[in-house]
């Protein structure tokens, strides 16, 4: 059985709510980051890295919540284009990555230079708000001309987008005005939450 390491961040919610799209059997094991539960050595062994999410199929782990994602997709030959589907998947893989490699990152430390530092960091938190909305209106001015992030087909990648879209306003500080300037972005995120499989992933935020 899959064991699926996890707490009620953005990166495990992706992973949580593909195995729920999946409808697969998993063991649930929370990790306590607050408490460093994920420095314990056995957790280690599975993610050196110690973050979540991870996941355990049998003798194979994977770690980093878009490998994880891939992973999936690729096990189950669903939410992803196959190697036949040559432009579809290239375009799948990029915005993947980009989502990992920029919206990630930089929202992740919005948050923390905003939520979280012991003393306002002024410049730090005006360099990655600045990358954070940069990279997050290359996504909206990709979604307002398509349906989802690979035009008219759900995939992992709108599961990856879904994880920090949710928290969006308390990302960038923004409140209400989020959706004022990201209102596509709030389209997608409105068809993902209406989703069945994403409502029970929210129940993995308790």
């Amino acid at each position: 059985m899959l064991k699926f390491f996890f707490n009620a961040a953005p990166n495990p919610m992706k992973i949580a709510l593909m195995l729920e799209e999946l409808g697969l059997s998993f063991e649930a094991v929370p990790v306590d980051t607050r408490k460093g539960e994920q420095f314990a050595p056995e957790f280690l062994a599975i993610n050196p890295n110690a973050k979540v999410p991870a996941l355990c199929d049998g003798e194979t782990t994977v770690f980093d919540s878009n490998a994880i994602l891939l992973y999936l997709a690729e096990r189950e030959q669903k939410f992803f284009p196959t190697v036949a589907q040559a432009k579809e998947r290239g375009a799948a893989l990029s915005w993947l990555m980009f989502i990992a490699s920029g919206i990630g990152p930089f929202s992740g430390q919005s948050v923390h230079f905003r939520h979280a530092a012991p003393e306002p960091k002024e410049y730090a938190l005006n360099r990655y708000d600045f990358e954070a909305h940069r990279h997050w209106t290359v996504l909206e001015k990709h979604l307002a001309q398509n349906t989802y992030m690979l035009g008219e087909h759900y995939s992992i990648v709108d599961m990856a987008l879904w994880g920090w879209a949710r928290m969006l306003p308390y990302v960038l500080g923004t409140g209400d005005a989020t959706w004022v300037q990201y209102p596509h972005i709030k389209r997608v995120l409105d068809l993902v939450n209406a989703r069945p499989a994403a409502q029970r992933a929210e129940a993995f935020k308790a």
